[in-house]
């Protein structure tokens, strides 16, 4: 699999190629670390030789270090470095759908958080293959919150961690043991509806109705992941879908949440405001969108 990771000096970016060297992928991945030296950064109306010839140097260490990095963790790859503008010049060397793009939640941009209209948001908004969005330094990869809701994007979520990641891990000891995933469905409430005396109350009827069907769809996933080798177990909650997400990944420890971009929800776009936009832009561990 082909993964392109986004390295700006920043330790996020380090941590980017940690975690490819670190992730329990099927086969081998083929890497190219991305410098991208900001164009802005060399037009500015007072920028002065010294300046420019400052962040020339900077861009040169950052590079050579991406290098030395890459050697050390024994991933197979190159190091690229372009100019031009960060986002859209990453998403035209990102890889096709069936790759991976890593890029930090933070980095040494200006605006160095994660918000509409930073880099990384921009990344997870347009790319067209999986996007790994990095928040803390690598570790083995122990345990999983997979979201699902039914929708083509969960299933392509399950689909990545089913064919992508191997089930189990090295335990450290010569032995392997497998890793875990929280299968975790979301169901909404239902607006209330008139109680009338005597009768059914149709809303109570359809949340019924919804959890019978989430723990359905739960327990199908989880059948598949078992019979992978995974170790699995699920979990239907009721509420807002993101807070009960990033919820469950607290409380099951996860180190990694995985989702699909677009879902089955009234916004079936990944835009500001979306399921997966919340998640990861509010959860404590790393998140993969899946499209």
């Amino acid at each position: 699999m082909k993964v392109l990771v986004a390295t700006d000096g920043s330790k996020y970016g380090g941590w980017g190629l940690n975690w490819v060297a670190k992730l329990p992928f099927v086969e081998p991945p083929r890497v190219t670390a991305l410098h991208v030296l900001d164009s802005a950064a060399l037009r500015g109306p007072f920028r002065t030789k010294p300046e420019i010839q400052r962040v020339e140097a900077r861009s040169a260490r950052i590079v050579k270090k991406a290098k030395q990095q890459l050697a050390a963790l024994k991933l197979k790859g190159t190091v690229r470095k372009e100019q031009g503008a960060i986002a859209p010049t990453i998403l035209k060397r990102a890889p096709k759908r069936d790759g991976l793009l890593v890029v930090g939640s933070k980095g040494l941009d200006a605006l160095d958080r994660f918000t509409l209209g930073s880099v990384s948001t921009k990344l997870i908004q347009h790319a067209t293959c999986p996007v790994l969005v990095v928040k803390a330094d690598a570790a083995p990869l122990r345990r999983i919150t997979l979201a699902t809701d039914g929708s083509v994007g969960s299933d392509e979520a399950l689909a990545f961690v089913l064919t992508r990641f191997q089930p189990n891990r090295s335990s450290g000891k010569g032995g392997r043991v497998p890793i875990h995933v929280s299968v975790v469905h979301v169901i909404t409430p239902s607006p209330l509806a008139p109680i009338t005396i005597g009768r059914t109350i149709p809303w109570v009827k359809s949340q019924e109705q919804k959890k019978e069907s989430g723990l359905r769809l739960v327990e199908q996933r989880v059948r598949k992941l078992i019979e992978a080798g995974f170790t699995a177990e699920p979990v239907c909650q009721s509420g807002n879908r993101a807070q009960e997400i990033m919820n469950v990944a607290a409380k099951h420890q996860a180190d990694l949440i995985v989702m699909g971009a677009k879902g089955l929800g009234a916004i079936d776009r990944f835009l500001l405001g979306s399921v997966s936009t919340r998640v990861v832009e509010q959860a404590n561990c790393s998140v993969l969108v899946v499209r």
